[in-house]
């Protein structure tokens, strides 16, 4: 995720309300993933486009950034890292400020309602299409997913079609599978020793940390009952919840 807003805590008790998809869904997904994926995702030559604003484009290309400023370029920059420590299996989430400016209403909504599906994890677009605010919208759903203009960045490589098969994906279905399959590798939540604090993988705050100060933690939950205190940067949510809403602009 990328920060938080004052609206977090209730567009996350929203979706905590959403019907879920049927039980053992995405462990099923995820399982047949393992099997069909032959090796880790490689991160492939990505173009990447920012404004002030942030990152307005991620597309899969040959490498070039496009920036109007400083500033935009220094999103770019961001962005760049960020992806290239996501496939190094060193972050789950992301931090860098988007630009959704020139989406229109709904595919944010689409948009914002994928940003929700937690690191490691797969929901339908049936679940999208109702955290979109259109249960019946799942053709839509798709259309404007297929139009997502930060891939990776909004996860849309999550989503899924209910009867079990990938659908589609911009990049390809095998990198989906591999993503999936990366995101597998990827601890929720790993604890500091040395400061009691829990994080996501990737918090500035595990940058000094060697392995031997890390504990990986199933939930906040259990985190605290072994004394860890969510980290104040990175805000950790339990996987096992719907996460934090990305800011958006």
């Amino acid at each position: 995720m990328m920060g938080r807003s004052s609206g977090d805590d209730e567009i996350g008790a929203a979706f905590a309300e959403l019907p879920m998809s049927p039980s053992g869904f995405s462990t099923t997904i995820l399982e047949f993933v393992r099997t069909a994926a032959d090796d880790r995702a490689q991160m492939p030559e990505l173009d990447v486009a920012a404004t002030d604003l942030g990152v307005s484009r991620v597309d899969f290309g040959t490498g070039r950034t496009d920036a109007v400023s400083r500033v935009a370029r220094r999103h770019a920059e961001q962005a760049r890292e960020e992806l290239a420590e996501f496939f190094a299996a060193e972050r789950g989430y992301f931090t860098v400020a988007v630009d959704l400016s020139r989406a229109r209403p709904f595919q944010r909504a689409v948009l914002e309602a994928a940003s929700q599906i937690p690191l490691g994890q797969v929901r339908s677009y049936r679940w999208v299409a109702a955290g979109a605010g259109n249960r019946d919208a799942v053709r839509a759903v798709g259309s404007a997913l297929g139009k997502n203009p930060v891939p990776l960045i909004v996860p849309c490589h999550r989503v899924v079609r209910t009867d079990g098969s990938l659908g589609g994906y911009a990049g390809g279905l095998p990198l989906k599978r591999r993503l999936l399959l990366l995101e597998r590798e990827i601890p929720g939540l790993v604890g500091i020793a040395a400061t009691k604090r829990v994080c996501q993988v990737g918090c500035p705050e595990q940058r000094n940390t060697t392995e031997l100060d890390r504990v990986v933690f199933s939930s906040v939950a259990s985190a605290r009952a072994s004394g860890y205190a969510p980290c104040p940067k990175c805000a950790p949510k339990d996987p096992a919840g719907e996460g934090a809403v990305r800011p958006v602009s």
